[in-house]
């Protein structure tokens, strides 16, 4: 339960990083339009806040990421961060007025269901831990090709 607590608050830290840098950069590009390369225009781009916004949300992100990595199967992990594309979409619908249609929805949906396959099949190998004879196999998506490795690195068991 500890563990399962760790990774609901960390991937909702990692989202809410994620989602403030990709907010912050979509502001920050619209404040400093138009695009230039010139002094005024780092100017422009450096002298509001969201860019900074959009720094301090990929330190964040980096930080809550690195963190997860050291206790979360590298597979669900990966996935799970891209939880953000959804939450970025809905707030981008309510602060800049885009568009949600069918693709983006059903997009979103597939993003979930793949999460929850993942999700799903890691709990599932955890189970194959449990395996008395240590012979636990997995998915090398989910993060498990270093149990399937030692299951091959073990002496024939003669009996």
């Amino acid at each position: 339960m500890k563990m399962k607590r760790f990774y609901l608050i960390g991937f909702l830290v990692l989202m809410a990083f994620d989602t403030l840098a990709q907010l912050s950069f979509k502001q920050a590009g619209n404040t400093a339009l138009p695009l230039e390369f010139s002094g005024a225009w780092l100017l422009r781009v450096f002298g509001q806040p969201w860019i900074y916004g959009a720094f301090i949300g990929y330190i964040g992100a980096f930080f809550s990421w690195m963190t997860l990595l050291r206790h979360a199967p590298i597979g669900p992990a990966f996935a799970a961060s891209h939880l953000e594309i959804l939450s970025v979409m809905a707030l981008s619908h309510w602060f800049f007025n885009e568009q949600i249609g069918a693709p983006q929805l059903i997009g979103g949906l597939f993003i979930v269901a793949g999460i929850a396959c993942l999700a799903v099949s890691e709990t599932s190998e955890a189970g194959a831990h449990d395996d008395p004879a240590g012979h636990a196999g997995g998915n090398p998506g989910a993060g498990s090709a270093s149990a399937g490795a030692a299951h091959l690195a073990e002496p024939p068991h003669h009996g």
